[in-house]
């Protein structure tokens, strides 16, 4: 029987001295981080904590998350990660969804939460890391993470009898299109995902893995978990709007993975000196993509400019499904350079029609997948959890078909086809064509509402030259896609609104575009 927790116990274990986590000064061992995580449960295990507590994780990526996750694992609580830059009305609400044990936060968050009445929403312990305050709230206990730590509790593995069965993690959706739901997810689910990564990866202990993504996103966690599992080796870098500091440190660390999002890839092409640096690169052995739809010619791009020994994963995944569903073999990628791949270890893909039906190759429908790695439903939303689980399995809300050869292809989502004067369109599609003019760094295409064609299509846009030119983009668009699908205005902005995780908001690309009534063609604008 395998829990998440035993990740880092069994590295510890086997590679007690080895550098696991490097961030900024900071090289810590796996011993080190066995050994804190082993006080912090000890703690919290003390304080009243027990199997199936919710504990909230409000910190960004560093050595005291990572002790902290495995630490509330090990008490046999439930870990629950929120995005460290959440406003006080924003977590308030979650907190009494949760009705959340303890709190374990840095000294970012102390204001904030200081605000909250933590009282009612049950939290009864809160674990500050380097706090600053003088607390006073009533009926809860702060504690800074120096003393929960310290030596006065056990450096033991605790050993709490856990099931596989037991809920491990919550983990909220990006709510870049609706409410955030929270994806409970079990030990079980995680284990075998992580061990399918691992497997297809061909991970070991000699893997280095830079992570700029944040652990509260779920591709973040299993970046994290896929290399405590091997005994490999994670270095952070928060930095990452200054793409060069990432490239020169990828260098200097030796790292052989990096993982990111479209945006994250799109940044590294024309906002770092990868290209330049590219003979430097020696260690890199794979990089790997997930978390929304990488265009074509992006694609193209990282081929051409990564070294010729790093090979490129393209993957396709959810919070729902613990990380990972598909992913193309790197050896097929330039065949199927349009494909999400086929199902990984553990994971059956199918496309359905809307009764449920498996349709025939070549089929457009709905993508849903089955595993053991698929959620258990949200945190007490019954009908978001219909929704999404039936007896056929995940229903993905991803439009697609599976090729004669097994594998998928998604066309874009049933939140984004839009009618547009009679005709159905997918955002996605003209996104990617607007791309391949190679005029642009990244695109929103979003639908306005309009009295005599439904829909009307506007675009939001990074340009990736000095000067943007509307019209030079839309003309290039016309000789790839009918009028009918040509954006009707396009504003040109300095970034995109972006999610935690890295993808970008539509609802406030939207709510951008409307602040900006008229097309300002040579102007940009920030968030």
């Amino acid at each position: 029987m395998t829990l998440i927790h035993h990740f880092l116990e069994n590295s510890a274990a086997r590679l007690p001295d080895k550098c696991a986590l490097v961030h900024e000064k900071r090289r810590a061992s796996y011993f080190e981080i066995n050994r804190a995580a082993n006080r912090l449960a000890d703690y919290l295990i003390r304080q009243g904590t027990t199997v199936g507590d919710r504990v909230a994780i409000l910190l960004e990526n560093s050595f005291e998350y990572v002790a902290g996750y495995y630490g509330i694992l090990k008490a046999g609580a439930v870990a629950v990660p929120l995005n460290p830059e959440l406003k006080a009305e924003s977590l308030q609400p979650l907190l009494e969804e949760l009705e959340a044990r303890a709190i374990i936060a840095g000294n970012r968050q102390e204001d904030m939460l200081s605000d909250l009445n933590l009282g009612s929403s049950g939290i009864r312990d809160l674990v500050i890391r380097n706090t600053k305050k003088k607390w006073q709230n009533e009926g809860v206990k702060v504690t800074s993470w120096e003393e929960a730590t310290s030596p006065d509790f056990s450096d033991n593995n605790p050993g709490v009898p856990i099931r596989t069965s037991d809920l491990a993690s919550i983990i909220y959706t990006s709510g870049s299109t609706g409410k955030p739901k929270g994806a409970m997810l079990t030990h079980h689910n995680i284990v075998t995902n992580t061990g399918s990564i691992v497997e297809y990866l061909e991970l070991t202990e000699n893997d280095v893995q830079m992570v700029v993504l944040p652990f509260f996103y779920v591709m973040g966690k299993s970046l994290l978990n896929t290399h405590f599992a091997v005994g490999g080796r994670v270095v952070i870098n928060n930095k990452f709007a200054f793409p060069a500091t990432v490239v020169n440190q990828m260098i200097e660390e030796q790292v052989t993975g990096f993982s990111g999002v479209p945006s994250t890839f799109a940044y590294l092409l024309h906002r770092s000196p990868l290209a330049a640096r590219r003979e430097e690169f020696h260690a890199l052995r794979y990089c790997s993509q997930a978390g929304g739809h990488l265009d074509r010619t992006t694609k193209q791009k990282l081929l051409q400019v990564l070294p010729s020994h790093t090979r490129m994963f393209v993957m396709y995944g959810a919070t729902e499904a613990s990380a990972r569903l598909s992913y193309v073999e790197p050896h097929r990628l330039n065949e199927k350079i349009d494909s999400i791949g086929k199902a990984i270890p553990g994971v059956t893909l199918k496309v359905v029609d809307e009764k449920g039906h498996e349709l025939e190759d070549g089929k457009v429908g709905e993508i849903v997948a089955s595993g053991e790695n698929i959620m258990q439903g949200y945190w007490r939303d019954p009908k978001s959890t219909a929704a999404a689980l039936s007896s056929h399995g995940y229903h993905t809300g991803d439009l697609g078909y599976r090729d004669r050869d097994g594998y998928f292809f998604v066309e874009g989502r049933r939140d984004n086809q839009l009618k547009v004067g009679g005709h159905r369109v997918s955002t996605q599609e003209v996104e990617d064509v607007i791309l391949s003019t190679e005029l642009a760094v990244e695109v929103t295409v979003l639908g306005l509402p309009d009295p005599l064609l439904g829909n009307r299509l506007v675009a939001v846009l990074v340009s990736a030259v000095p000067e943007p030119n509307a019209e030079k983009i839309l003309s290039l668009c016309a000789k790839k896609i009918p009028h009918f699908k040509l954006p009707q205005e396009i504003l040109f902005a300095k970034s995109l609104p972006k999610n935690a995780s890295g993808k970008v908001d539509r609802r406030k690309s939207e709510e951008f575009f409307k602040k900006s009534s008229v097309l300002r063609e040579k102007s940009t604008f920030s968030f």
